[in-house]
């Protein structure tokens, strides 16, 4: 696994306008490199932000929507449409405004599918089996971006401390009884977020810094879930300056303007 690169940005707003211009130019590189792309998609107010800037920016033509395959790295075991789900704020933030192979988009299901949340992440480790080449080394593709947020509480995707999800091999399992509203979920796990290319945990907030300070310490993920989110090739931790507040002086980072 790869040590994270800290890099930290002014506020809120220009973190998910540096995110949005770093998406747009690893997919242009990732599609000129092998003719296709694959990224994984977070909810929560950064990561629904990020999608809104890719939306607005002019260089987000420089993508070939067709060739990007799109997931999530977990959902809310909501109804499709469901205004909570991470599908539809994604949808309305970006998706529903480019040019997208349908058949290359992948939600976790919800319960108007008349699954469960076992069935339904049954059905995304199938999809995801189905995607996976060889050259992955696994179930489930290697993932040129998987992006992430965290809480206060360290998780990622739908992770939570201590839940018996971090010990799960399996690429993809419902959660029941989150600590955060709804409490049934579907998540990717750790195996599958460590095996992308590259991950980035996008963070804005000081009620994480705390949060982001363990994570890149040397906590375990089963205390602290996003300091086991790292990629094979690449992990940034892209944060505002709140949430870098508390990182120590002599770790090394990166700051923007």
């Amino acid at each position: 696994m790869s040590v994270p690169t800290v890099i930290v940005h002014r506020d809120a707003d220009m973190l998910a306008k540096a995110v949005a211009a770093r998406v747009i130019t690893r997919t242009v590189d990732a599609q000129s490199a092998k003719g296709s792309a694959s990224l994984v998609l977070t909810g929560g107010t950064v990561g629904t932000a990020t999608l809104a800037e890719i939306a607005a920016s002019p260089a987000r033509d420089a993508v070939d929507w067709r060739n990007l395959d799109v997931w999530w790295g977990d959902e809310r075991f909501l109804p499709d449409g469901d205004p909570e789900r991470n599908e539809t704020g994604a949808r309305r933030a970006l998706l529903d405004h480019v040019d997208l192979d349908p058949a290359r988009v992948h939600p976790m299901r919800g319960p108007d599918s008349g699954m469960t949340a076992e069935e339904s992440a049954e059905a995304y480790v199938e999809e995801l089996r189905r995607a996976a080449r060889p050259e992955d080394h696994g179930p489930a593709p290697s993932f040129d971006v998987m992006m992430l947020g965290m809480g206060p509480d360290g998780h990622v995707a739908s992770l939570f401390p201590g839940m018996p999800a971090l010990y799960d091999e399996r690429p993809v399992v419902a959660v029941h009884g989150s600590p955060k509203p709804p409490p049934v979920r579907v998540s990717l796990t750790l195996p599958v977020i460590r095996n992308s290319r590259e991950v980035w945990v996008i963070v804005a907030g000081e009620d994480k810094a705390g949060a982001v300070r363990l994570a890149l310490s040397e906590s375990g993920p089963m205390q602290v879930p996003a300091a086991g989110a790292r990629g094979r090739q690449r992990t940034l931790f892209l944060l505002d300056r709140a949430a870098a507040s508390k990182i120590p002086s002599s770790m090394s980072r990166i700051s923007s303007p």
